[in-house]
């Protein structure tokens, strides 16, 4: 099994950039989850919401093509880029990828 890196910036500030192993196959969301990082996922990450939001800043071409069903949600994200993709849409194929986690706060009622 192919092991890649998996770069994780913050824009809160009180959060320190993060790196861990990611696997072929798995996605950003997983990597978040097993590692204690709180991504949002209401929908239980099968691409049915948009509060996985990420942005991909480095690495687009080592994860899965973006589908029509992923677009849409993320149309309807907070602040969406020409980068945006969402966390648990966000697989590795073959490479390091650096993405970085909007504000989350909106969503934790803080």
């Amino acid at each position: 099994m192919s092991i890649y890196k998996l770069k994780i910036n913050f824009e809160e500030a009180d959060h320190e950039s993060i790196e861990l192993p990611i696997a072929a196959g798995e996605s950003v969301l997983d990597v978040c989850l097993d590692n204690g990082i709180d991504l949002q996922h209401n929908c239980g990450g099968v691409c049915g919401c948009s509060t996985c939001h990420v942005y991909v800043t480095k690495g687009m071409d080592h994860i899965e093509e973006i589908s029509d069903k992923e677009e849409d949600f993320i149309d309807r994200a907070v602040r969406p880029k020409i980068t945006s993709r969402l966390g648990c849409q966000c697989v590795v194929i073959d490479g390091d990828i650096e993405v970085t986690i909007p504000d989350q706060s909106d969503f934790m009622g803080h």
